[in-house]
């Protein structure tokens, strides 16, 4: 049981890295989408489903989808002028 919680707060840790050192706004997102999910799950097997569903749809879903809808709204700049 507690290995299964140390695995997942790992996944939660490298996911949080991989946010900070990815150059593209779309796969820190998809990253930080990954660390709410795996806290929904931690959440949830802490015997706190609504908490967990809570996250899951907010954090997880609708943050996520704001926020790939933003970067696809958003003009990309050239360089060249």
């Amino acid at each position: 049981m507690m290995l299964f919680q140390f695995l997942l707060i790992l996944i939660m840790l490298i996911g949080a890295i991989a946010v900070c050192v990815f150059r593209t706004l779309i796969n820190a997102v998809v990253a930080m989408a990954l660390v709410s999910l795996i806290a929904s799950i931690l959440f949830y097997y802490l015997q706190a489903p609504d908490v967990a569903m809570a996250e899951a749809s907010v954090g997880a879903a609708l943050t996520t989808a704001i926020f790939v809808i933003a970067i696809r709204k958003t003009k990309k700049r050239d360089d060249k002028g």
